[in-house]
């Protein structure tokens, strides 16, 4: 087994590699003065189980670019299978023809990692769970939770009430819910652009209640904070953001320090500078996702990865 890194999230590969004791491989990645990119893998490969680590974050195009051509690269020097590990799939919001003449973005991205090399997919949290269907290689689809819930239950939060932002995240914070014993609450919103966001009712019990809001993704965090404006003015008490990819750009710093929310927790699926003003606490899923490449190197299961407190994630 071998694990290289792309540009976009080396400190997560090495932490994954130190978490499962192995070398993270030599490459040399480079761009040539016009902008496209040079690879190099520095070692032998012939007959290697390769797991490529790199999340498609922002530049995102790059990103997913910089993967391809090192899956080719890989597939050339005759590497046995090529697992893509990504920790966070981009392009997943556009899984669906939802207005007249767009294109299913989620589902091309998909078969371009199939044309490039890749034998397996290996990511989390990914935005629709039904980007697993879209392609006919086998997809190890993690969550987060296991990791949220262990940093949760060290606060000990009382009178705690979990909020889904959307309607689409209801099954997400249904159980974060179940597992930390807490009650379930909806805010309905309305998007107006793919920057604005309107919030318009709270469903369920609010008043004086601890509020833990649940989401896989934030960017402009639209959503989230008109979510904690509406719940600060129903008379929650505190208010806590739980979101597995905060790719977090200008607007979204911005907002998230004029927020009501008090504290937002995240992981280090993305790379991102530290930012002032705002409380992140960033955990590692680096001991998750390092687990499920052994396990997939020894052709055993991952199933078990998914369930925590005697109950399952998904």
């Amino acid at each position: 087994m071998k694990i290289f890194s792309g540009t976009a999230n080396e400190p997560l590969a090495r932490a994954i590699c130190k978490s499962i004791n192995v070398e993270l491989g030599q490459s040399t990645i480079s761009p040539f003065p016009d902008g496209e990119t040079f690879v190099k893998i520095e070692e032998n490969v012939r007959g290697e189980d390769i797991f490529i680590i790199q999340p498609t974050s922002p530049p995102t195009n790059h990103n997913l670019m910089e993967l391809f051509i090192m899956m080719d690269a890989l597939r050339r020097a005759s590497a046995a299978r090529i697992t893509a590990v990504m920790p966070f799939y981009g392009y997943a919001r556009q899984d669906r023809k939802d207005q007249p003449r767009v294109p299913i973005t989620a589902k091309l991205v998909a078969n371009l990692l199939v044309a490039a090399g890749a034998n397996r997919i290996l990511t989390m949290d990914l935005h629709a769970q039904q980007i697993q269907g879209f392609f006919d290689i086998p997809v190890d689809h993690l969550y987060a939770a296991p990791v949220m819930y262990e940093y949760l239950k060290k606060k000990n939060l009382t009178n705690l009430v979990v909020v889904s932002p959307d309607a689409g995240g209801i099954k997400m914070a249904h159980a974060y819910s179940q597992t930390l014993e807490a009650e379930l609450a909806i805010v309905a919103k309305r998007r107006k652009s793919a920057t604005e966001v309107e919030s318009m009712a709270v469903i369920g019990e609010i008043e004086g209640k601890n509020v833990l809001l649940v989401d896989d993704l934030t960017e402009t965090a639209g959503t989230l904070t008109s979510a904690a404006a509406v719940l600060k003015s129903k008379g929650a008490k505190n208010i806590m953001a739980c979101v597995s990819h905060a790719l977090l750009n200008d607007t979204g710093i911005e907002r998230l320090r004029k927020s009501a929310i008090d504290e937002l927790i995240t992981t280090d699926t993305v790379q991102r500078p530290a930012i002032d003003g705002v409380k992140i606490t960033t955990l590692s899923v680096a001991g998750l996702l390092g687990e499920a490449i052994k396990r997939i190197h020894n052709n055993s299961s991952v199933n078990s990865l998914f369930e925590f407190k005697g109950g399952r994630t998904s």
